[in-house]
């Protein structure tokens, strides 16, 4: 393993024996395939490692700076008994924003930590909790990593947010006798056939897990199913219909439309993907036959797309205008695209419907409940799996509509725009559906407690 000498301190042999003298001290009935495991996330490494700088060259500098921490190498921030969270990406940190403002009220002198995957993440992070919080990429799951990043941050509870099962950091929690938890859980079947190859590893490491508090009862079934304690499993909710709606965000939203013209027909397509911006320019085309005057806000999903999002949309012939560069739209403007991270609610708050990306290719579908808590009517593609019974429950409540391709998506939103009627009935029952969820964080926030207690 040449690729990793180098970048990892000490050689990659030392480590892989560090970590089988660490398993000769657990009893561990999958020991062979966890070696196994462990192997191949060594062999892999020098490619991670590759995959991450070539990353880095489009985020910035102070990402590709940081790229010892995925080893657990960081200056420790002098603290014991921390709380830390886990929140892969921007769409995890978002849904662990209450809960964490929920932390920080109770647990005022514990020090917070949170971790993320993706660059995207980290900035959310800075955005949403300034220094209240200390930030760390999370280290690859290596025995040697893990055992460096547990040491500096000295966790007290270790909480998950969604789905990320490592099997190494797990059983570090374990021989530590940390708590760890996984709140908001969702396990889809996509995830459930992907970890299938290593279910008896995966179903160990599930073991080493006090409490999982699952988004619904299908997620609590499938996590049963992987092997976890039923014991340990509950339904708390989907702690995203906690998470507040910004002071300000609909004055914001209002004065946008006084800006560009309150009678002007207004849709936003939120969280694009690759796939998904031309199926929505061309429903623009649609829109804009028979509306003129409409004005496409369009959000792409990553910040590295925002300029490639834009050039299409130039060459495609429309006039355009960025949050970068205009700031808001003016009457003359067809499409605005928004290239800004962690301000899309103003911008849901000032449209008549919202398209949710994710969901026209086989992502999964993102974020349905900003608009939902805004009265503003959802469409979907025929990928929701990331949000099964979310989407159930406001198509069910006529807060939603499936789009079931992406051709049909202009003829939906042109019969929306036409029918202001129907955009408020959806609107209030979106609204509906997000008022009945609320109320997980709270349930989750008396699981941390009664394991701190503990």
């Amino acid at each position: 393993m040449p690729g990793i000498v180098g970048i990892v301190p000490g050689h990659p042999r030392a480590n892989l024996l560090q970590a089988l003298s660490l398993y000769s001290r657990v009893d561990c009935k999958d020991l062979p395939l966890r070696f196994l495991y462990t192997l191949a996330m060594f062999l892999v490494t020098p490619v991670l490692v590759l995959r991450l700088l070539v990353r880095g060259l489009r985020s910035p500098p102070h990402h590709h700076r940081r790229w010892l921490e995925r080893f657990g190498s960081f200056d420790a921030p002098g603290f014991s008994g921390s709380l830390w969270i886990h929140a892969v990406s921007v769409g995890e940190v978002n849904a662990a924003e209450p809960l964490v403002k929920a932390l920080q009220r109770s647990y005022a002198h514990a020090p917070l930590v949170v971790s993320t995957v993706t660059p995207t993440g980290a900035a959310r992070v800075q955005q949403l909790f300034g220094d209240s919080v200390f930030h760390v990429y999370l280290p690859y799951d290596l025995p040697f990593a893990v055992r460096r990043f547990m040491k500096r941050v000295r966790p007290r509870l270790a909480v998950i947010v969604e789905t990320e099962i490592w099997p190494n950091l797990y059983f570090a929690c374990r021989r530590r006798g940390i708590p760890l938890m996984i709140v908001n859980a969702r396990l889809s079947e996509r995830s459930m056939r992907g970890y299938k190859p290593l279910r008896p590893l995966i179903a160990s490491a599930l073991r080493c897990v006090s409490v999982i508090a699952a988004q619904s009862r299908t997620d609590a079934a499938r996590y049963r199913l992987l092997g976890a304690d039923p014991q340990s499993v509950l339904v708390s909710g989907n702690m995203k219909f906690d998470v507040p709606i910004p002071d300000g965000a609909v004055a914001a939203g209002a004065a946008m439309r006084a800006h560009w013209g309150p009678r002007r027909p207004v849709w936003m397509a939120a969280s694009t993907h690759d796939g998904e911006e031309l199926a929505v320019l061309e429903a623009h085309l649609k829109v804009l036959q028979r509306l003129p005057d409409a004005l496409l806000l369009l959000a792409p999903r990553h910040p590295e797309r925002f300029r490639l999002v834009e050039h299409t949309v130039r060459s495609l012939g429309f006039t355009v205008a960025t949050r970068s560069l205009e700031g808001v739209p003016a009457t003359a403007h067809q499409v605005f695209v928004i290239d800004a991270m962690g301000q899309l609610i103003p911008f849901f708050a000032a449209s008549d419907l919202a398209f949710i990306g994710g969901s026209l290719v086989p992502v999964g579908g993102h974020n349905v409940l900003e608009p939902a808590a805004l009265s503003v009517p959802v469409l979907v593609g025929p990928h929701t799996f990331n949000s099964e019974e979310i989407i159930r429950s406001l198509i069910e409540d006529g807060g939603a509509e499936r789009v079931a391709a992406a051709e049909q998506l202009g003829p939906h939103v042109l019969r929306l725009l036409l029918d202001a009627p129907r955009r408020g009935q959806m609107g209030e029952a979106a609204r509906q559906v997000f008022e009945r969820e609320r109320g997980a964080v709270r349930r989750v926030m008396q699981l941390v407690d009664a394991l701190l207690q503990e």
